[in-house]
């Protein structure tokens, strides 16, 4: 089945992948595994929103390499370069991307997605927010509990993604820009909180109609569904504000070259 997927579009490759692991169990925190080393990991036994969007992703991009066989490591490889800023882990924890927004920019600079909500009817551009929720609820995070010195370098952080611009669909608009959603595009929730932009993340699944459906790993559900239509989540959760979407792109566009990363990084930051 693995060599029939990887001839497909990579959204449609996206859509296969996730509803296979729909019925996974919801687990949290499932990126914080260690209280020093920071390193590439995939759990498929317990997801959480972010973990789940990623491990699929991953998984897609990996099939698409042309292999003759797929290993562990090389999903580790792919989760990588997605999950890290510049694609780069060292074992240092700085270096992976905490936020949705920030993911967001530094993928689509390196090629391996397309925000796409600045493009969409109704877009607005989202003010006021400080990101802070590491730093604020820094006991929640075993990294940040067991070794205090990386709290100052985090609010640093922090402070350079509030910085970042940020376009979102309001939730009262969803459903106008539904049809032009497609398979496998990512779906930032973005959230009526101050303390950051989004809260929440999954991917879009088409129907047999067509509709845009929301599949993620649901705490509340505790696992992997399909949620509805994206607009009728949005709809349902009164602290939900609106979407941001980035649409998954081939492995032939990543951009490897570093020059041409930070310069891309430039032209999507303005700084």
């Amino acid at each position: 089945m693995a060599n029939n997927w990887r001839g497909l579009p990579i959204g449609t490759r996206i859509g296969y992948i996730a509803r296979e692991l729909i019925g996974t169990p919801y687990a949290g925190f499932t990126l914080e595994i260690d209280d020093r080393i920071e390193c590439p990991s995939c759990n498929f036994d317990g997801l959480d929103c972010w973990t789940f969007f990623e491990a699929v992703m991953a998984f897609a991009r990996m099939l698409e390499r042309p292999r003759p066989s797929c290993v562990p490591q090389y999903l580790l490889l792919e989760i990588q370069w997605t999950r890290y800023r510049a694609g780069c882990c060292t074992g240092n924890y700085l270096e992976r991307i905490h936020y949705l927004n920030e993911w967001f920019i530094d993928n689509e600079a390196r090629g391996n997605v397309r925000e796409i909500s600045r493009s969409l009817p109704g877009v607005q551009r989202l003010t006021g927010r400080e990101s802070r929720e590491m730093t604020v609820l820094w006991k929640s995070y075993r990294y940040l509990r067991k070794n205090p010195g990386l709290r100052p370098q985090m609010a640093k952080i922090e402070a350079e993604v509030s910085a970042l611009p940020v376009f979102y669909i309001p939730k009262d608009k969803v459903a106008a820009i539904e049809s032009k959603l497609a398979e496998g595009d990512i779906a930032g929730i973005v959230t009526k909180s101050l303390g950051g932009v989004c809260s929440h993340v999954g991917l879009i699944l088409k129907d047999a109609q067509g509709l845009a459906q929301f599949c993620h790993a649901s705490r509340e559900f505790k696992r992997v569904i399909i949620e509805g239509t994206i607009s009728s989540y949005l709809s349902t959760y009164r602290g939900h504000a609106g979407l941001i979407v980035a649409r998954p792109l081939s492995v032939a566009n990543e951009v490897r070259d570093t020059a041409i990363y930070r310069r891309n990084l430039k032209a999507l930051t303005g700084v």
